[in-house]
């Protein structure tokens, strides 16, 4: 069925898809030239880096024609971007989010070539940041540089916020939110930072899970002590951990921390047979994992326990001696650092509350436990499929794809989607281009090339699209 926005701009969109076509090429060059930013946002050390990584993107943008600016904040800098405007045209406007900082590739021994010195093999593009996120919103700015060098009318206007702190909780966009409201308020924002199930399943994200985080520090004697002579009279700071963080989680996969499922909303039969067939198989969880079982939560299948069940888990866990060889000690402290992927209609706020509170209560006296909330944290996100703007979403998939596209729930958290509604009362369309084995937050992370090539065409399609719906309603 030919769609409103296919009608009208036939000729104008050959333009447009044969420019992103001749110029495969030069995007290929350019996202290998982002990708070599080591923009690490976590570490400090790679402060200046983000910097230059912001200033190359602005540079970017000014030469495909937006008007851009880069704003500084407390952390890294934002990137704005804008289309330039027609003075006094009322044009539908959206917001397209990116981030340019990206995940510590450690450990560097387990990448089959440096991290940040991209390289194709079979192909996909190998380098930190591929797919989480400079390949995906670097396919935005694509097809709007196809339209302005055309020059293609792209019956809307759009402002590209692309940050430097996603993957740190984003705590410096809220407040750059509230300053900027009135000139950001749009229809909807257009994310890129998810994925589908494969090239044959281009996919609408129509939920994500939100997340906390905090770091635990048990401390007990004042220096290492001897295990010999102090062992069996001195509690063991690592012991005390490990059982504390045991006792979190029962052997069925149930979070123990009372209180955690009590605002947790149930999944409609409707729904659980749409998470059934949006996603991989459970088999495919196994290899795609190399794990030699699955394991869950009792009573749910593999695609809802990865993308519409609340979990906690432990990302990281270190105390005593880690060097080659023994040393019989008690160390003086341990330290974990767990996260929550929280789902309608938890709040981070409350979750954090009860896990803290729980923490504090099977703390034994024997130790002294400091606990550090992670800056930041999200809410989760849940938008009708059946929306205008995801109906529109759904028609550019299918003609940039040429395939039946999916409805799926997503297990990752954005921070900026929860923000987006509460602060500029917006809904926010994810439609990604990543692959299940992107490996994005893992050593060897990569980006199909035929993904970016689609995820371009796909980018172009979408505001015809989008700008039609004034025409409909």
């Amino acid at each position: 069925m030919t769609s409103i926005a296919q009608t009208w701009m036939v000729i104008p969109m050959d333009a447009v898809l044969s420019y992103l076509k001749r110029n495969e090429g030069r995007f290929l060059a350019r996202l290998r030239e982002y990708l070599r930013f080591q923009s690490i946002s976590a570490q400090s050390e790679h402060r200046a880096d983000v910097r230059r990584c912001a200033a190359w993107l602005a540079r970017h943008c000014r030469e495909i024609g937006l008007e851009t600016e880069m704003h500084a904040t407390a952390g890294h800098p934002i990137v704005l971007a804008r289309t330039p405007r027609r003075p006094g045209a009322k044009r539908p406007h959206y917001l397209v989010y990116g981030h340019y900082d990206v995940q510590p590739p450690e450990p560097f021994e387990l990448w089959d070539s440096p991290p940040f010195e991209p390289a194709i093999r079979r192909g996909r593009i190998f380098a930190r940041g591929a797919t989480d996120n400079k390949g995906q919103h670097l396919a935005h700015l694509n097809a709007v540089e196809a339209y302005l060098k055309t020059g293609t009318d792209l019956l809307c206007d759009l402002t590209f916020l692309i940050e430097g702190e996603e993957e740190v909780g984003s705590a410096n966009v809220g407040p750059f939110l509230r300053k900027h409201r009135e000139a950001l308020r749009c229809q909807a924002a257009v994310i890129s930072d998810s994925g589908m199930p494969s090239l044959k399943q281009p996919a609408l994200t129509y939920g994500l899970r939100g997340g906390i985080g905090m770091e635990i520090v048990l401390r007990g004697p004042a220096r290492d002590l001897h295990s010999g002579t102090f062992g069996g009279a001195i509690d063991n700071p690592a012991m005390v951990l490990c059982q504390m963080l045991a006792s979190l989680r029962d052997a069925k996969g149930r979070i123990r921390v009372p209180g955690f499922y009590e605002e947790v909303a149930p999944l409609s039969p409707s729904e659980r047979r749409r998470l059934s067939g949006g996603s991989f198989s459970g088999r495919e969880l196994q290899k795609l994992a190399g794990v030699p079982r699955l394991f869950g939560e009792a009573g749910y299948t593999p695609g809802e326990q990865c993308s519409a069940r609340p979990t906690l888990e432990i990302n990281g866990l270190t105390g005593g001696y880690q060097g080659e060889g023994g040393k019989t000690i008690i160390p003086a402290w341990a330290r974990a650092k767990i996260t929550c992927r929280l789902v309608p209609n938890q709040t981070p706020e409350r979750i954090r509350s009860l896990v803290i509170r729980h923490l504090e209560r099977i703390c034994p006296r024997t130790v002294e436990m400091q606990i550090t909330p992670r800056r930041g944290g999200s809410g989760p996100y849940l938008m009708s499929p059946e929306s205008a703007e995801a109906q529109a979403a759904l028609r550019a998939l299918r003609a940039s794809f040429g395939r039946a596209p999916v409805l799926i729930r997503e297990g990752g958290s954005i921070p900026i989607v929860s923000q987006f509604k509460s602060i500029l009362n917006m809904d926010t369309l994810l439609v990604g281009f990543g692959l299940p084995d992107d490996r994005a937050h893992s050593p060897n992370e990569n980006l199909s090339l035929a993904a970016y090539r689609l995820g371009s065409r796909f980018c172009a399609r979408l505001w015809p699209e989008l700008a039609a719906l004034g025409k409909r309603r």
